[in-house]
């Protein structure tokens, strides 16, 4: 197999290099995966330079999320979920890779008439969103919902299920090709949250100027968003991609009787584990409708693993939007 093994801590992504290692050997209770397509995540670039939470011991192969083929069913298991065959997408250590081995509780089967790239980046962002929009803010029909970074991974699959359930959506983004992107999935208006004032420009578009009822921060933007979320609204915490982690003026929060909700996808497999199917299966029933699409980067390609570190360096660069996706071709064809 060929894979990005990481032995020593990184400086960036452009000291990346792909390595031959012996082909890998199931464990009884996992399935043997051909990776087929590999998802980029932030959480991999602060990885690779050892400053990540979750830093596995030396050596270890990056990525995390991937789409592929089902080589091997786990032989501890007279009726496995998955066959030979089978096209998954799954979240496990060692995506960038051309195999990996993966329990069966971190995969799931590709939707009829997805391709590999639109599936591998499924497993974190989408459950993220919709157990934050639809069971931490309970978003319903009419409400305003702000978007933060709304072109990029988590965002855009934001804006299409705020959509889905008849919200009315305002996407805040850095660029014009950035608003175009999440106007093509379905935001109703578009902000720059670079510029000064984005916060009474956003207040604008609500009606009577009242502000946002939901906002949904990835980004680490409480404070000025407390400006223009309305009287009794949620601020949906989900990460801090600006890497500020913010002191909240608490004082303005209860005067506006707003709620701060965290949200890590992550925990519930722990904590609310019966949580998972019921969100998977809600959010098939929104891919079986036509309402969510995949969200691939497509202004350019990234083909086989020697192109990661190029993905993931646009990645930190703020260069993309969307799921910047490798694909990762198999056997002969990975030497072309």
């Amino acid at each position: 197999m060929r894979a990005i093994q990481v032995k020593e801590y990184v400086k960036g992504p452009e000291e990346l290099t792909v390595t031959t290692l012996p082909d890998l050997t199931p464990s009884p209770d996992s399935y043997l995966i051909a990776i087929h397509a590999s998802a980029t995540n932030f959480f991999d670039l602060l990885q690779i330079r050892g400053k990540y939470q979750h830093q596995p011991t030396l050596p270890w192969i990056s990525g995390a999320e991937f789409a592929g083929v089902v080589l091997s069913t786990p032989s501890s298991k007279s009726n496995p979920r998955f066959k030979e065959g089978d096209r998954v997408f799954g979240f496990s250590q060692g995506a960038y890779a051309t195999q990996i081995c993966v329990r069966e509780e971190s995969l799931m089967p590709i939707p009829p008439g997805w391709g590999f790239p639109e599936a591998a980046g499924l497993m974190i962002t989408v459950p993220t969103s919709y157990a934050a929009l639809v069971y931490r803010a309970a978003v319903k029909k009419g409400d305003y919902v702000l978007v933060h970074a709304a072109a990029g991974g988590v965002g855009l699959a934001a804006v299409q299920i705020a959509k889905a359930f008849g919200a009315v959506v305002i996407a805040t983004a850095g660029s014009k090709r950035k608003f175009e992107v999440a106007r093509d999935f379905g935001a109703d208006y578009t902000v720059d949250y670079n510029k000064d004032g984005w916060a009474e420009e956003v207040k604008k578009l609500t009606p009577e100027g009242r502000g946002v009822d939901i906002v949904y921060d990835p980004v680490g933007m409480v404070n000025t968003s407390l400006k223009c979320t309305a009287w009794g609204g949620k601020i949906v915490i989900i990460g801090f991609t600006s890497g500020n982690i913010e002191k909240v003026a608490m004082n303005r929060v209860l005067l506006k009787n707003v709620s701060l909700i965290g949200m890590t996808w992550g925990s519930y497999s722990k904590e609310a584990p019966m949580m998972i199917e019921r969100v998977w299966g809600e959010l098939f029933q929104l891919v079986k409708e036509g309402k969510f699409r995949g969200t691939v980067y497509t202004d350019r390609g990234f083909r086989g693993l020697e192109s990661v570190g190029e993905a993931l360096s646009m990645l930190g660069r703020r260069e993309t939007w969307g799921k910047v996706v490798v694909s990762v071709p198999q056997g002969a064809e990975s030497k072309l």
